[in-house]
């Protein structure tokens, strides 16, 4: 079961390449979130997602009401009943987002060197002139020269469906921008993006606490995917209101990193968080696009080192209308897999696009090309020497497994557990081999009745690199490591 894992620095036969890849028992460790959307929210295509190795369906509530969510949860529950493929459930908020109200859904063409308003009257139509918005201090915002971007679907790189603005004049609680490029925009709502500029609304609104309170609750949601994360604060204010709703005590929060804001305070969000996602279409709009490299290194480094599942998104946009992605876009999946990513999030590609099967069997696969030449042995190395030492003991027995794994090529890395840690510390030291976490559960009374904790899937599982659910399967050679923590 265990596969030979090369290293970029080796010489690679390049006849070699042309073999077709022999199939593993196991897909790629790197994990998928595919975004649950018009184009994949049916039964049969939610399982051939499934199939295709999506293990986390994100729920996007900036599209779509709870009802609309609910149906397509009920055809996720009834797909993975079919497959007998596990899923967990991410619930995405929509947060401090400027949109533009198109209550006709007409579509609206912009042309380069033109004029429009936006405005925050929302009884207006909105029209090529004039296009209301849900924010009424963005006069108080901007200034001259500042740079907005717009579109129903934001930063896909198309510019006949997105366009730049720039800020030319303020009037009262309206702005006037200069349009840079001419572009046609259709729906009922499009995205803006005030470049580097502080937009002064709640992380979580209180549209986002109804969400969670009701929907999530009910369905007891595994990740809540906290958007436009600013502050440590903001990750401090969800968990208090997870921890209000019993049901979601267990829920896993991941920071969504999308400007500048939750840039400059990174690393204290990443203390607060159980993860990270690293949103580029924002970010890159943010940051110099020269720049955007260096934030997504220096971020996943952080977070391998701190144990920390971090997830990346917009790998293959081109995707969302074609059958294969670009070069570059198949090159920056296995980059991202090299540089420490965990997950990839796969959001316009299936949430409208014409292909989401096809895309996430791709993305998988290029995942588990770039893991057989991931140079696992100087990641250990770095990863304990940044831990240092004295090692807490489970930190201690959690990389001594996996040495002692590699050392036997063991196929595979089984782990005893009642709450999950020992499991993702495991795998925070990348072995070549899956980890497997049985859940022990934990017999709790309160004198009037008896409960189990831990007795549940992880749902980390499912999204950090390496991690299994717990199942066992017959290997030749299992290192098995029992600890109940």
């Amino acid at each position: 079961m265990h596969s030979t894992h090369l290293l970029l620095e080796e010489p690679i036969r390049m006849a070699s390449i042309l073999e077709p890849s022999k199939a593993t028992f196991f897909p790629a460790m790197t994990k998928i979130v595919g975004t649950l959307g018009p184009k994949s929210r049916s039964v049969e295509v939610i399982s051939g997602c499934l199939k295709a190795g999506m293990s986390v369906a994100r729920f996007d509530f900036s599209l779509g009401d709870p009802e609309y969510h609910q149906e397509t949860l009920e055809n996720l529950k009834a797909a993975v009943k079919s497959t007998k493929k596990l899923c967990a459930v991410m619930l995405d908020t929509v947060g401090p987002e400027l949109q533009v109200v198109n209550k006709s859904e007409k579509s609206i063409s912009l042309l380069a060197d033109g004029f429009v308003v936006l405005t925050p009257n929302q009884e207006v139509e909105a029209s090529s002139e004039l296009l209301p918005i849900n924010f009424d201090g963005l006069s108080k915002a901007v200034k001259k020269g500042d740079t907005i971007f717009m579109g129903q679907y934001l930063f896909t790189g198309s510019e006949t469906t997105s366009v730049w603005l720039e800020v030319s004049e303020v009037k009262g609680e309206d702005v006037v921008c200069v349009i840079k490029n001419s572009a046609t925009l259709s729906g009922a709502l499009f995205t803006l993006h005030a470049s580097q500029i502080h937009i002064d609304m709640p992380t979580l609104t209180d549209k986002d606490k109804d969400v969670i309170s009701t929907w999530g609750v009910k369905h007891k949601i595994d990740f809540l995917s906290l958007s436009y994360t600013r502050h440590a604060e903001d990750v401090r204010q969800a968990r208090d209101l997870l921890s209000k709703l019993g049901d979601l005590s267990q829920t896993q929060i991941f920071a969504k990193i999308e400007n500048i804001e939750g840039l400059t305070h990174f690393d204290e969000i990443l203390q607060e968080a159980d993860g990270i996602i690293l949103s580029r279409g924002n970010l890159g709009i943010d940051l110099p696009p020269e720049k955007v490299f260096l934030f997504q290194k220096a971020a996943l480094y952080k977070c391998n080192m701190a144990g920390k599942p971090a997830v990346l998104t917009r790998v293959v946009d081109s995707m969302t209308d074609n059958l294969r992605p670009t070069r570059a876009e198949a090159t920056d999946v296995a980059n991202a897999v090299l540089d420490g990513s965990d997950a990839i999030l796969l959001g316009a590609e299936t949430l409208r696009g014409l292909y989401p099967v096809e895309t996430i069997s791709i993305v998988g696969k290029i995942c588990a090309e770039a893991e057989k030449v991931f140079n696992q042995d100087l990641y250990f190395k770095k990863t304990v020497k940044y831990v240092g030492e004295p090692m807490t003991h489970l930190e201690s027995i959690a990389s001594s497994a996996v040495r002692a794994a590699i050392k036997v090529k063991a196929s595979a890395i089984i782990c005893f557990t009642s709450s999950g840690r020992a499991a993702r510390l495991i795998a925070k030291y990348r072995p070549t081999m899956p980890v497997l976490s049985v859940v022990i559960p934990r017999l709790k009374t309160n004198q009037l009745k008896w409960s189990f904790t831990g007795a549940f899937e992880d749902p980390l599982c499912n999204l950090s690199n390496h991690m299994w659910e717990s199942l066992l399967y017959p290997f030749n050679v299992i290192l098995l490591l029992c600890i109940l923590i």
